[in-house]
């Protein structure tokens, strides 16, 4: 039996068209920051690209914000932290533009409503790159809420990024969970199914696949989401038995 389900966000609670999401998002940051800035649109990007890749690569030393802005600060040469409360105004408001490459799947929410009736304790497991703001606002399109969730990691609480099991081990602390009584469900072969390593049970969600390297993963548990949430439904009758 399954106490904690921890669930990937992009391309699994939330499907998408990541390029094309990038894209959106991308455009409607550049058209609020660009003027407000005074940098052009590129220096923008690969600014918050630079800041991104810097809290993939963090070791849990300082909370991926601080390793965010002050990397993209760098990068663009202006000191973008004054800045930070107008960036969280811009996920409130305009970030809505990147919803038109995502496309919510009811048995998000049913396997989250079913989870719940039965007493598992949920926990949004997404990359911690954004800012709690934007992930909420993520979760809403998906579907769901993040008040459904026990836990939820966003960059102002998180010091590493998946696939780096630190990330699995912290989120085990911070709720007092166990790997061996969870399973983490996701769409990426090499940040989710990594969980695996430290005795997590996985399931990849296979609608929105991420498989960098065309890797074999008939190992894992594997499925569309409308399949993953029979696989729910029938774990529950087989522990009600």
């Amino acid at each position: 039996m399954y106490k904690n389900y921890l669930f990937d966000l992009d391309g699994t609670l939330l499907p998408m068209d990541m390029e094309y999401f990038t894209k959106l998002y991308f455009s409607s940051l550049c058209k609020r920051f660009v003027p407000v800035l005074n940098i052009d649109g590129d220096t923008l990007v690969k600014a918050i690209w630079k800041g991104t890749s810097a809290m993939a690569k963090n070791d849990n030393s300082r909370i991926n914000k601080d390793v965010f802005w002050e990397t993209a600060s760098s990068e663009c040469n202006v000191d973008l932290t004054p800045y930070i409360k107008q960036f969280d105004d811009y996920y409130t408001k305009e970030f809505i533009a990147a919803k038109e490459a995502t496309k919510a799947t009811p048995f998000a929410k049913r396997s989250i409503d079913l989870i719940k009736q039965n007493g598992g304790r949920l926990i949004a497991a997404t990359n911690p790159i954004f800012p709690e703001v934007a992930t909420r606002r993520r979760l809403e399109w998906a579907g769901v809420s993040a008040d459904d969730f026990e836990f939820v990691t966003f960059y102002e609480n998180s010091g590493c990024c998946k696939p780096n099991l630190k990330y699995f081990e912290l989120i085990c602390e911070k709720c007092g969970i166990l790997p061996e009584e969870s399973i983490m469900i996701g769409n990426d072969v090499d940040e989710d199914m990594c969980a695996e390593e430290l005795g997590f049970d996985t399931y990849l969600i296979t609608d929105t696949i991420v498989n960098r390297d065309n890797k074999d993963y008939s190992k894992y548990k594997n499925g569309s989401f409308e399949e993953f949430y029979k696989f729910l439904q029938q774990h529950f009758i087989s522990i009600s038995d």
